[in-house]
């Protein structure tokens, strides 16, 4: 197949778009792949629809090597699916809701586990029909509160999710293996560098799920790796190794002191060394002191004797070692369904308990709010925290005998060389991309929409699920980070638009006569082209714009051509001098190699 640059829908540009912060973000829109149509929305033009329909190619290609079978659902789905596994509120404000001129709810699909378990549910009944996997690519819709960075998070993406359902949980496992091993593949065949981390399921709900991230310093998700390599998992899903709990019996009882001036961890912790304080015949440090951090917990709560829910608010704390900031994402996984937000100024001012800067455990307990804690607090645990005055801490305040703890969150930031669970050494964090997100559901989808199957012994049973996600269109994006230099794009060959860029920069009759020639040879060949045969353009602009575009190899007819030399780039590699009678053949044995 042939294109010719003076006839594609194309316009490049040689300044970054204003509101780009990215790499991918610039140049997919300066290359003309992408054109923003409103926030976290895009347009897919010519050369951008040819690689995200190709990184489907190959997404499906390794589906089908699985056994999957590929199915297509609307985006505009009903209400009552979402409402029977309560998705449609513990969704929140992410889901596109919206109502047709009857006044009936709609939504457009953010995922479709309800429609993948709906339509099982309708079609099959018997185990002889499993085990299978179903799978589809379709536009996704989400309410981003942030959209940024073009394409990689948007409010419309193109996505790959597929579904296993199984009559027991050995079939799971073996699904959710051949997925995890298909994800792989279609990773590796791209040459994208990712990771394969432990992660949380978040509102999916499921047991085991893991997140496959590509290493990007523009990543927005920070992952950790162990020492002995074993071990990697997304922050959100780290679990602190939990220490002992000790007993109580014989500590000195807490005592409080005045402390002017150490609204810090920082000024406290100065104070303490000040005073001659030790913690087991050691000086203070900030990771003997708690923070206690004031938030507001936001629930779905049906009351008693109604059917829909509403929302509940309430003031809570989360308790975390001094030394640590409170990760927000982490917090949040914790905290899953219910959301949170900091307490503000305003909270602090209706409740006299609150001292900023002094708050403590104790009067929390006293006044009924609800205490979360990171896993190190424990009882019998000693600690330096505020004493509910201004300019006052209590020393040797001790978990479960002067305070109590309601429940444990992972809320506390991870630290470079922190201990790694189970064992693994100590932890290093790096930034990444999530590319796939692969979840053992389990039978939370099947059992909420009673899904019931006559199994060998002809008794009702309920299969088991599993979700496999791929963002395709942030996969395209990930491919711009990781494979870009300071002259534009480097696609691979599997999802370039067009394999070889011909670009004539001479204006001799013999040249462009040669040039028609040469991309008519490799059509023939079965290449697909891409030729720059724009008249009045010069050679410089058409240079820079091969290396905007990104084609794996550029074939420039230029002087040398006049001693029968066709200049041969290879994006990002080597540039060759090729006689014109060898160009077809030596491009080809590069695209086979």
């Amino acid at each position: 197949m042939i294109t010719r640059l003076s006839e594609l829908f194309l316009r490049t540009l040689r300044e970054d778009p204003a509101d780009a912060e990215v790499p991918s973000h610039k140049l997919l829109v300066r290359a003309g792949y992408v054109r923003r149509a409103a926030p976290g929305i895009y347009s897919w033009l010519p050369l951008g629809l040819r690689t995200l329909r190709k990184l489907e190619g190959v997404v499906r290609e390794e589906m089908n090597a699985i056994g999957g079978q590929e199915l297509l659902f609307p985006a505009l789905l009903p209400r009552e699916p979402y409402e029977l596994t309560n998705r449609w509120n513990e969704y929140g404000q992410e889901l596109f809701r919206l109502n047709d001129r009857k006044g009936a709810d709609y939504l457009l699909g953010p995922t479709h586990e309800e429609m993948f378990t709906q339509a099982v549910k309708d079609l099959y009944n018997s185990y002889k029909d499993f085990p299978v996997t179903l799978y589809q690519i379709q536009t996704k819709y989400r309410d981003e509160a942030r959209p940024r960075a073009g394409i990689l998070r948007g409010r419309e993406f193109v996505m790959k999710d597929s579904y296993s359902f199984d009559m027991s949980d050995e079939g799971l496992d073996e699904s959710y293996a051949r997925h995890r091993k298909a994800y792989q593949a279609i990773f590796d065949r791209l040459g994208i560098k990712y990771s394969i981390c432990q992660a949380t399921s978040g509102a999916m709900g499921g047991s085991a799920s893991e997140e496959f991230l590509a290493h990007s310093e523009n990543g927005e998700d920070t992952f950790v790796v162990s020492s002995d390599g074993e071990y990697a998992a997304n922050v959100e899903a780290v679990k602190t190794p939990v220490p002992a709990e000790i007993d109580a019996t014989g500590l000195p009882e807490a005592q409080e002191y005045e402390t002017p001036d150490s609204e810090t961890i920082e000024a406290l912790v100065e104070w303490a060394r000040s005073k001659g304080i030790t913690i087991d015949g050691r000086p203070v440090e900030g990771s003997d002191t708690l923070k206690c951090m004031m938030i507001k917990v936001t629930e779905q709560v049906v009351p008693e004797g109604e059917k829909e829910p509403i929302e509940q608010t309430a003031l809570a704390a989360v308790l975390i070692p001094g030394d640590r900031a409170l990760d927000e994402k982490r917090l949040e996984a914790s905290l899953e369904p219910a959301t949170f937000e900091l307490a503000s100024e305003e909270d602090f001012a209706s409740s006299d308990f609150l001292i900023k800067g002094y708050v403590g455990p104790r009067a929390l307990n006293a006044n009924g709010v609800r205490v979360y804690a990171d896993p190190r607090v424990v009882n019998g645990s000693s600690w330096i925290t505020g004493a509910d005055a201004k300019n006052r801490h209590v020393v040797g305040c001790v978990a479960g005998r002067d305070f109590t703890v309601d429940g444990y969150v992972e809320a506390a930031e991870i630290l470079e060389g922190d201990e790694a669970p189970e064992g693994h050494g100590t932890l290093s964090l790096a930034r990444g991309i999530e590319l796939g997100h692969i979840f053992q559901l389990g039978r939370k989808y099947t059992e909420a929409m009673d899904v019931q199957i006559l199994d060998e012994n002809g008794k009702r049973a309920v299969p088991t699920m599993g979700s496999y996600g791929i963002g395709i269109s942030r996969m395209m994006a990930v491919l711009a980070e990781q494979r870009h230099d300071d002259k534009g794009l480097n696609w691979p060959v599997a999802v370039a638009p067009y394999q070889v860029h011909v670009v004539v920069a001479n204006k001799d009759a013999a040249a462009i006569e040669a040039g028609d020639k040469l991309v008519a040879d490799l059509d023939a060949a079965g290449v697909e082209v891409l030729f720059d045969d724009r008249p009045k353009m010069s050679p410089g602009v058409k240079f820079k714009d091969a290396e905007l575009l990104g084609m794996p190899f550029v074939a420039i007819l230029g002087r040398s051509f006049a001693d029968g030399i066709i200049e041969l780039r290879i994006r990002g590699g080597e540039t060759l001098e090729v006689p014109a009678e060898q160009i077809v053949d030596k491009l080809l044995e590069l695209l086979r190699d």
